[in-house]
């Protein structure tokens, strides 16, 4: 029962593990969007700082679904 138990909790915490990386995934490149709207002439540095932030993002999620299943 235990094993069972602890194996949902395993699943349930990669699940919301990889759930979470596209939506912040997604967040940022909203936010990068309207930076790009307010201010066209600095579209390049807030490419470059939202690339960054997406890797970062998309490597937390993989990282945590190596920890914690």
């Amino acid at each position: 029962m235990h094993t069972v138990i602890a194996e949902l909790t395993g699943n349930i915490g990669v699940a919301t593990a990889l759930l979470s990386a596209p939506l912040g995934v997604g967040l940022i490149g909203v936010k990068a969007c309207e930076s790009v709207a307010r201010n066209p002439a600095a579209s390049t540095k807030i490419l470059i700082q939202s690339i960054l932030a997406m890797a970062l993002a998309e490597g937390l999620g993989i990282l945590a679904m190596l920890f914690v299943h």
